[in-house]
């Protein structure tokens, strides 16, 4: 069943890390790595099922595979997940065992920052390995992904505004976002210094409340962000909140937002489409996070990485043209444009097999 669904995905390696003494229970899954070594987050989470942790680092991996190769960037796609509640399970021993997991891919992964994770535990993760993105800028990292991967997310906005209104005036229309954590927090920053009117909502009750008290964002109950007459919708929390129960209730013009796999199903993203809904595929908008991570390979530079931000409007624009061009949905032309680039460069390349990258102008913590 296992080898069954890995062939439906098309990954090379998973990777299932278990240490007892700590409470480590964690899955690596290496998609692709024609384009370089495999880049993407580590996510910790409270899975149900053992089983539910894998279809779940099994599809945000591969879509980690799509999100570098429409980023440009010379990197494939992998994930991880740690199972484990992110309030209750945390220690430096659990995240220094998966590190000593992680170094002994030879750098055939890079893990990065992800739901339930911040710097600090990436820096446990960092005195075993130095395969990692994220970590505090005094060992030459880029800090919290969080503001970068909002900053991508804007610009992804921006093509949208462009290509369905003609303008770029984030200002002029009205946004409902549905999550408030890191990188949601940071997105309605932007949108309301732009002077847009805002609707958040959020499990947690008290970031809502410092948007609303911060920003002057209008709060709304966590199942009334989908009937909100907003020109926008901006899942920014789990995926699969676009879906056949939350579709039809939507008002909005325009679906862009920083979440992954935003869409539950194929189906749903040809529905949006024939509803006259413009989808700004998720994983071309909320590239900037990565883009910015992947820049500690060589040598971090901040002012390089706001200049790379800026192409994920120039990429969000060009799926949006081969969408209009080939009569697909965008979600369609986003793929195409990933498996284009992956099967060019796949010609000139062969799969990353270890030996990966060194970070450069580091000195790795003991």
């Amino acid at each position: 069943m296992i080898f069954e669904t890995l062939a439906t995905y098309g990954h090379e390696q998973v990777v299932f890390c278990h240490q007892k003494d700590v409470g480590l229970k964690a899955i690596i899954a290496i998609h692709n790595t024609v384009l370089g070594p495999s880049l993407g987050g580590l996510r910790m989470w409270a899975y149900k099922t053992e089983q539910e942790a894998l279809n779940d680092v099994l599809r945000l991996s591969r879509g980690m595979t799509y999100k570098n190769a429409v980023a440009g960037l010379n990197l494939g796609g992998g994930k991880a997940v740690i199972i484990g509640d992110p309030t209750r399970d945390k220690s430096e021993a659990l995240f220094r065992a998966f590190g000593r997991f992680v170094q002994s891919l030879g750098g055939r992964y890079i893990t990065a920052e992800d739901v339930g994770i911040d710097v600090n535990d990436m820096e446990y993760v960092f005195r075993e390995t130095e395969f990692v993105t994220g970590v505090h800028q005094v060992h030459g990292g880029s800090g919290d992904p969080s503001p970068f991967t909002a900053f991508g997310t804007l610009q992804g906005l921006m093509a949208a505004l462009n290509h369905k209104y003609g303008h770029e005036d984030v200002g002029k229309l009205s946004y409902a976002v549905q999550g408030v954590g890191h990188v949601g927090l940071e997105f309605v920053k932007l949108l309301r210094e732009q002077g847009a009117k805002v609707f958040v909502t959020d499990i947690n009750k008290a970031a809502v409340q410092r948007c609303v008290d911060e920003f002057g964002c209008e709060a709304v109950g966590l199942d009334d962000i989908y009937d909100v007459d907003a020109d926008v919708y901006s899942p920014a929390a789990l995926g699969g909140t676009i879906n056949e129960h939350t579709l039809p209730r939507l008002k909005c013009k325009i679906i862009c937002g920083p979440a992954n796999n935003q869409l539950a199903t194929d189906a749903i993203g040809d529905e949006v489409s024939k509803r006259g809904i413009l989808y700004a595929p998720d994983y071309a908008v909320n590239a900037g996070g990565v883009m910015n991570v992947s820049l500690e390979i060589d040598g971090y530079n901040r002012e390089r990485a706001m200049r790379m931000m800026r192409t994920i409007y120039y990429n969000v624009g060009r799926i949006f043209q081969i969408a209009d061009r080939d009569g697909i949905a965008t979600y369609k032309a986003a793929d195409r444009m990933a498996e284009e680039r992956i099967t060019t460069i796949g010609k000139i390349k062969l799969p990353t097999m270890g030996n990966g990258p060194r970070f450069l102008g580091r000195m790795r913590g003991q």
